[in-house]
């Protein structure tokens, strides 16, 4: 389970509550940047969240890298620039640019042949065959599910270490994915969208090995950034929901932050992540 984190902040939640990974999303990135999810947010953009995020979390960091930025040669840098950012993982889809919401219609697929020279470069030009290459295809919401099949298996053999199916619409076709195209899986749990909600369980049994949540904190986050302005313009207070804030004592703990000690930076030698803050 990849818990998508839209800054530091969350990304350092992420792992102190005992997440294994971490997800950046695309357009959770675009969002918080106050534009829609269509591929306006540039490759130093996203470096520098990297950066951000993998260090505050101190988890393997699964990244959205949409197409690639452009044709193979784009691909080939961001492949580099992702992997020297701290990246462990990054996903590249078929779309046609301008991209669309994996869960949104009217999308278009750029051809088999082109993206599989997209996924080729990737794996070629990856700094470490430690870092996965995952190959999104958007066909079954394009072209049915059996061209997304095809395409799957064309992107495993193209060097694509995992196959990210998007916008599937039920178990059985999740099911069957995994049965005609065996292999790594990721999995994606995003809300409003054209997936019901599956347990991290049942997708592990239907033979998913990552299950990323994309928009899920943010969403949670905003929905109460919402309700919390709504009510501070009507009452002129917080006083109604500051039980509900976090708290400054459960920030400085979150950031192992001692006021008057000297602060570890994250990712340095004897700064723990994860570990409590020492009062």
């Amino acid at each position: 389970m990849a818990p998508g984190a839209f800054d530091a902040l969350v990304a350092r939640a992420v792992g102190r509550a005992g997440f294994e990974a971490v997800y950046i999303s695309g357009g959770a990135t675009a969002n918080v940047a106050g534009y829609p999810d269509i591929g306006l947010i540039t490759l130093s953009e996203m470096t520098r969240n990297i950066r951000e995020i993998s260090q505050a979390s101190g988890l393997p960091t699964i990244v959205d890298a949409d197409t690639g930025y452009g044709e193979v040669e784009c691909v080939i840098r961001t492949t580099i620039e992702y992997e020297r950012a701290g990246a462990a993982a990054m996903h590249i889809e078929d779309q046609v640019f301008p991209k669309r919401c994996g869960h949104l219609d009217g999308k278009e697929l750029i051809s088999i042949d082109a993206m599989c020279d997209k996924i080729a470069a990737a794996a070629q030009h990856r700094l470490s065959q430690d870092f996965i290459v995952i190959a999104r295809t958007d066909a079954a919401g394009v072209s049915g599910f059996d061209a997304a099949v095809e395409r799957a298996n064309a992107y495993r053999a193209a060097g694509a270490d995992m196959i990210f199916p998007e916008g599937l619409t039920s178990e059985e076709q999740f099911g069957e994915m995994a049965q005609r195209s065996p292999g790594l899986l990721l999995a994606n749990m995003t809300e409003f969208g054209k997936t019901p909600l599956i347990t991290a369980d049942r997708f592990a049994r239907l033979g998913y090995a990552l299950i990323i949540y994309p928009l899920s904190m943010m969403r949670l986050a905003l929905g109460h950034v919402v309700r919390g302005l709504e009510t501070l313009k009507r009452d002129g207070s917080a006083a109604a929901f500051i039980d509900e804030m976090q708290t400054r004592a459960q920030l400085y703990e979150l950031l192992d932050y001692t006021p008057g000690r000297q602060w570890n930076y994250p990712g340095r030698s004897g700064s723990d992540l994860r570990g409590p803050a020492t009062d």
